[in-house]
């Protein structure tokens, strides 16, 4: 039973995302600009400094940034049920809700990795070429941790929350700091103390520079620290969403 709700939620989810073009389109606009404006527009100028190929390096902060927004937003579909009813009827049935909570968050996470996997399609036809083949794959491992990370997060804020306004100036108050303090757009390890300090402490900076190591083959970290805090904070943020998603007044 656990188990079929799970993936009923993890397929409404899916369907959501899938059945709206519109949404598609809408949710590659960013990432797409930032590529061509910051890729193509700073990558003489990076390039010059000795720093390598500008567009290459961005790639994996802007697939970050895309699976960043779209799992942070997913949260507002529990708001959106709560208002008009959906989530009512989920909660009655005979299921636990943190199961409830973990298909909602297991399905917006495979959206956001699928909107990841988009834009990295779009940079190869673009001219990106990544290190290896076997380092995709991995990268996409990478994407679904990343997605199922801000998706827990979301449903936290979201379970909080009953007005759609002020979600979406939570999530903008809390993503455009988490996404730019990353070192998605620039090099952590020329930043000042204070900067390197505080990208230390962005769970999205483990994420990123996961992807960096597979796709460029090289990052700042390191592998097993990505994977550690990545795992770590998955799990804590899970705990927290199931906690407040099981005391939620509908």
């Amino acid at each position: 039973m656990e188990m079929s709700a799970i993936y009923v939620m993890w397929l409404r989810e899916v369907k959501r995302f899938t059945r709206s073009r519109s949404r598609i389109v809408g949710s590659l606009s960013q990432p797409l600009l930032f590529l061509v404006a910051l890729g193509y527009g700073l990558g003489p100028v990076f390039r010059k400094a000795g720093q390598g190929d500008y567009f290459a390096f961005i790639v994996p902060g802007v697939i970050s940034m895309s699976i960043l927004f779209v799992s942070l937003f997913n949260g507002m579909q529990v708001i959106w049920d709560r208002q008009f009813g959906f989530l009512k009827e989920t909660m009655v049935a005979p299921v636990s809700r943190v199961a409830i909570m973990g298909g909602r968050a297991l399905g917006g996470a495979t959206v956001a990795m699928m909107q990841g996997t988009i834009v990295l399609v779009i940079t190869m036809i673009a001219g990106f070429r990544p290190v290896s083949v076997i380092g995709v794959v991995l990268g996409l491992l990478v994407m679904l941790l990343t997605a199922l990370l801000f998706n827990a997060l979301g449903i936290v804020l979201a379970s909080r929350l009953r007005d759609m306004q002020g979600f979406q100036l939570i999530v903008n108050f809390l993503g455009m700091p988490l996404f730019f303090l990353s070192g998605a757009l620039f090099p952590i390890a020329q930043g000042s103390a204070g900067l390197r300090f505080i990208a230390r402490l962005d769970p999205l900076s483990y994420g990123v520079d996961a992807l960096r190591i597979f796709l460029l083959g090289h990052g700042i970290f390191g592998i097993t620290l990505d994977f550690t805090v990545l795992g770590g904070m998955i799990v804590a943020v899970f705990a927290l969403g199931a906690h407040f998603f099981s005391r939620m007044e509908i």
